[in-house]
C-alpha cells in the first residue's frame, strides 16, 4: 500500500455525480492499493501517517503530528499511485488492486482510521468516481509512504 500525504491548509473534493466534501487544516492523503495488501498494511499506513511529525511547532520546526494540531484527514483512493513507467511512455497499472479487491480494503482503511483518530474530521473522496480536488498545499510538504518497503 503506498500513501501519498500532502499537509493542506484547505481542500475540497466535488465529483460529477455532485458529491462533495472538504477539510481545513490537516491532510490530503492519496491512497494506493495494490494486489497483494493485507489489514495489516492498512495498519502501518494508518498508524505512520497519525504519528508522523509533519506539522511545524511554534519554533517553525516539523515537531508535531496530525493528533498533535488536531487536523483534519482526507482520504482518497489512488490507484494511479501504482503506476510502473519502466518501460514505453503509458504507465502500467498491474500492480494496482482491482476495483472489487480494493475497495472493501478502502472501506476498511476508512473505519480503522476513523477508529484510530477521533481529534479531527476523516473525510473520504468517492471510490472509482471521478473527482476535482482543490487542495491549497503548504510548505509543500508531501509524504510517500510505501508499506511494503516501510517508507
Amino acid at each position: 500500500m503506498r500513501a501519498l500525504l500532502q499537509h493542506v491548509s484547505h481542500c475540497s473534493i466535488r465529483t460529477e455525480s455532485g458529491h462533495g466534501t472538504e477539510i481545513n487544516h490537516g491532510l490530503l492523503v492519496f491512497i494506493g492499493i495494490n494486489d497483494t495488501d493485507k489489514q495489516a498494511d492498512i495498519h502501518y499506513i494508518v498508524d505512520k501517517m497519525l504519528a508522523l511529525r509533519i506539522f511545524e511547532d511554534e519554533e517553525g520546526k516539523l515537531n508535531k503530528s496530525i493528533s498533535d494540531v488536531e487536523g483534519d484527514l482526507l482520504l482518497v483512493s489512488q490507484f494511479t499511485l501504482y503506476g510502473d513507467t519502466r518501460k514505453g511512455r503509458r504507465p502500467s497499472f498491474n500492480k494496482a488492486a482491482q476495483p472489487k479487491d480494493a475497495h472493501p480494503l478502502f472501506r476498511y482503511l476508512m473505519d480503522y482510521a476513523q477508529s484510530r483518530y477521533t481529534l479531527g474530521r476523516v473525510e473520504e473522496g468517492r471510490f472509482q468516481e471521478h473527482m476535482v480536488i482543490k487542495p491549497i498545499l503548504q510548505g509543500p510538504i508531501s509524504i510517500l509512504l510505501d508499506s511494503e518497503k516501510k517508507l
